[in-house]
């Protein structure tokens, strides 16, 4: 079926008159896109989650949005939505807009963006519903991230996979803290590590990572566990990677350094370059040496090391 999405665009003070006609014309629901009140979330709940920056643009107009079946009847119900639209005191600037739009599955929608991608030498993450030939040396991770974050694409991901790389060795044994997808611990078993740990507080996160752990053959290896993130860390680490943000890592650098074995490496990413300092202080504190520090873009992510040895390297933009 198609469809025939009708937007208007709007200050705030427009948003409630034009949503109430959308309703009372019987588009079954609206659509509510204001710039402002995404910020304020944001800014709100995790902002680093987000990379809200320091300096918020300024507010831009809302987007209404409402859709009309495009049957027999539709041409006159959209005359009678704009005619009950101009009659509102709307604030100057404001207009309205239609398109056809075709139906999707919106659920499945997004998986056309997400294609193989090779990240550092040999690692290649791979949509499960993707096919893809392996050349020589590579290590695929077969992954369907399902509602939990982790796809390989995003710069904090890619950082710590290329990180793992480096520093993962045959028989390690590594916690991946705040698993996500699950995809950091599937990839230091496809690695060689001997244990992986992967812990997560969000139980869908958990069956998330569970299921792509088994979609990879990776649990002879890996083992996923519900539960708050410093609880579950024990000691005779050899190394702890974690993608969350910088407020949680710097908070569990202490427990992370007790958990690691002299010389264990800790990487950890997520981090907006505004709150990095407040993680370099953190570290410190917890006698973990910051041995890597890469940057992408907002985003930061460091390899430490609990005891003295490791030099410093200059950041690495890209």
């Amino acid at each position: 079926m198609e469809w025939l999405e009708v937007v208007v665009s709007t200050l705030a003070d427009g948003i409630e008159p034009v949503s109430e006609v959308f309703i009372e014309m019987g588009t079954g629901g609206v659509v509510i896109e204001d710039p402002a009140l995404i910020l304020a979330c944001a800014l709100e709940i995790h902002p680093d989650e987000w990379a809200v920056p320091v300096q918020p643009a300024a507010d831009g107009p809302a987007l209404v949005k409402a859709y009309l079946p495009l049957q027999d009847d539709w041409s006159g119900r959209l005359e009678k939505i704009k005619s009950a639209i101009s009659r509102l005191d709307l604030p100057q600037g404001s207009e309205i807009n239609t398109r056809v739009v075709a139906e999707e599955d919106w659920a499945d929608a997004w998986k056309k963006y997400y294609q193989p991608v090779r990240v550092g030498r040999r690692l290649v993450v791979k949509p499960s519903w993707e096919n893809y030939q392996p050349l020589d040396g590579d290590l695929v991770i077969e992954m369907d991230p399902g509602m939990a974050f982790g796809s390989g694409t995003h710069a904090t991901t890619a950082m710590c996979l290329r990180l793992l790389e480096k520093y993962v060795r045959p028989g390690m044994r590594v916690y991946d803290i705040g698993t996500g997808s699950g995809i950091l611990a599937i990839a230091a078993a496809r690695l060689g590590a001997g244990e992986v740990q992967a812990v997560d507080i969000d139980p869908v996160a958990c069956k998330v990572a569970a299921e792509n752990v088994a979609r990879n053959n990776a649990g002879a290896v890996v083992r996923v566990r519900q539960g708050n993130l410093a609880e579950l860390l024990q000691s005779g680490a050899d190394l702890i990677v974690s993608n969350i943000i910088a407020d949680v890592i710097a908070g569990f650098a202490p427990h992370a350094a007790a958990a690691l074995k002299p010389g264990g490496v800790l990487i950890a990413s997520g981090i907006i370059r505004e709150r990095a300092e407040m993680v370099r202080t953190a570290l410190a504190a917890a006698n973990l040496k910051i041995g890597e520090e890469h940057a992408d873009g907002l985003w930061i992510a460091f390899a430490a090391n609990k005891e003295a040895g490791l030099e410093r390297i200059q950041e690495v933009e890209g």
